[in-house]
């Protein structure tokens, strides 16, 4: 391009006085008699979150700057200076990274969003989006449940998941407990892709439930190889996470090679005495399965209880097989350590322990638990098959979960809810406070990745999880000196703190830890 002639100052002021005269003439003859106003730009209608130490979820290291937030995404990133009316922010130095996602949560069970739609629990976590539908159970159908959150919007996103053991029961009825039969698999089949259509994100296994856990590789495998033709994604409450652990691996891993879906263990833990400080011996053999290239991925919550039934400890499901049970209490998890969250047959012995509900009683540990579990059936059965009982059962040992958090693979979930273990209120909080600034087991950009990124990866959320131009406005602001869970195992319900203040999708739901009355969630669903 030529270089532009110079013109002389005078000259240029009046070619300029020509041109203006020349608009407001045409302005004027365009608009009658009236004298046009100049016009200003509009107030800047974006947010600026700025004097903050930006961790964009990559697992690249935090930097201090500024983002900007317009409408219901990120439009900026970097040294950025105000606009005019822009809102601002001041971090003052905290933490701003993207909104943390549970890809494994129970949040919703027995309508608890629906009846706390501020979702403080998940906001003081710093908690933007649950994934629901796990272990095998989603709410039928489908439509029904994600269309009620679209009219009435929590404070958080929600997506879910189409649920095995769910399919398995509406096909199957009250003979579930057997194979399922070719025509059986087939009408699971049908309504599979009937609930994905729904937006589902993929299939959910809980193969150690009833009445997943009388299921053949076979039938999962044809409810996988459906789901993945549809694009879905696999998750799963694998058959057995104690004695049978490496035939369970053995299974997902299976499932992944002969359909190509993406396979995640959902909660992977080894909760078996026998298996303590086997947790490389696992990677090991999950790296070896990607380096076949099968997508295995997993979640991990950081507490050495797990929570679920009694019944779960018995594969047989035979409460007078007191040799099973005695094996139970030695290898698996001790008397000591199984405490009640639900017994409705008494909810005196909400918190106690087997152990301690045996000195109650004056009966063996062995035999209090069988007879605990006898009772518990009774209970359900004269209430319409009624869950009876919960419990946290500890199993696993510290050493192991580390080792699973460092997992570039894997990511942090809660696998909780408003009631319960204490996971459901401070799992986030809870590796960020001793995993990261007591233990030192992880840096704080990598635990970051591990709650966005690799989260958003695994359930392919593609404008989720990241800090960039483009993506959703989901964010988390906390301090990483401060943030704490204070939810205890007898002591489940106590919020987190640390978490000063949650965006999502562009709205501010949370505010010095106090919820906003804001409710911005979005049913996130899966395109097909």
């Amino acid at each position: 391009m030529d270089r532009p002639t110079l013109i002389p100052a005078i000259q240029t002021k009046s070619v300029l006085r020509a041109l203006l005269g020349f608009v407001v003439s045409t302005l004027i003859s365009g608009c009658g008699s009236e004298t046009p106003e100049l016009a200003t730009p509009p107030p800047a209608s974006s947010t600026l979150i700025h004097n903050a130490l930006i961790i964009d979820g990559d697992g690249g290291e935090a930097k201090p700057g500024a983002v900007r937030i317009q409408d219901d995404a990120i439009v900026s990133v970097g040294n950025l200076s105000p606009l005019e009316g822009e809102s601002l922010v001041d971090a003052n130095g905290l933490v701003l990274a993207p909104g943390f996602i549970d890809t494994h949560s129970h949040h919703d069970d027995e309508g608890a969003l629906r009846e706390n739609p501020d979702a403080l629990p998940m906001l003081t976590q710093g908690i933007t989006t649950a994934v629901f539908g796990q272990d095998g159970d989603h709410q039928l159908p489908l439509a029904e449940f994600l269309t009620d959150f679209d009219r009435n919007p929590p404070a958080v996103n929600i997506a879910a998941y189409v649920g095995h053991n769910t399919l398995r029961a509406h096909v199957m009825g009250d003979d579930a407990k057997r194979p399922a039969s070719a025509a059986e698999v087939e009408a699971m089949q049908t309504l599979l892709l009937s609930e994905l259509e729904s937006g589902a994100l993929g299939l959910s296994t809980g193969l150690e439930y009833v009445p997943g856990i009388y299921s053949h590789r076979d039938e999962v495998i044809s409810l996988a190889a459906t789901t993945a033709e549809q694009g879905g994604r696999y998750i799963s409450h694998v058959r057995s996470e104690d004695r049978f652990l490496w035939d369970a691996m053995d299974e997902i891993i299976d499932i992944g090679r002969q359909t190509g879906i993406p396979v995640q263990i959902s909660h992977i833990k080894l909760a078996a005495k026998s298996l303590w400080n086997q947790a490389p011996k696992l990677l090991e053999k999950l790296n070896a399965a990607r380096a076949e290239g099968i997508d295995v991925t997993a979640d991990v919550y950081p507490y050495e209880y797990w929570a679920s039934t009694m019944w779960v400890l018995l594969p047989d499901r035979n409460a007078d097989d007191l040799e099973e049970i005695a094996f139970v209490l030695d290898q698996l998890t001790p008397a000591s350590g199984i405490i009640f969250t639900k017994y409705e047959p008494n909810p005196d012995y909400i918190n106690l322990s087997v152990a301690e509900i045996a000195e109650i009683r004056g009966t063996s540990e062995v035999q209090t638990f069988s007879d605990l579990l006898k009772e518990s059936d009774a209970w359900s059965e004269a209430n319409d098959g009624a869950e009876a009982e919960m419990i946290m059962g500890r199993s696993m040992t510290e050493a192991d979960i580390e080792t699973f958090l460092q997992w570039e693979h894997s990511n942090v979930c809660s696998d909780g809810g408003f009631y319960g273990h204490p996971r459901g209120h401070g799992s986030f909080p809870r590796v960020l406070a001793r995993y990261v600034r007591d233990r030192q087991v992880v840096s704080l950009e990598t635990a970051v990745a591990a709650m966005t990124s690799r989260a958003a990866d695994h359930m392919g959320f593609a404008d989720r999880g990241r800090i960039a131009p483009g993506m959703k406005a989901d964010l988390v602001l906390f301090d990483p000196e401060s943030v704490q869970d204070h939810a205890e195992i007898r002591d489940g319900q106590v919020l987190s703190t640390g978490i000063h203040s949650v965006w999502v999708n562009g709205q501010q739901v949370l505010k010095d830890g106090e919820s906003t009355q804001v409710f911005a969630g979005q049913v996130l669903r899966k395109a097909r």
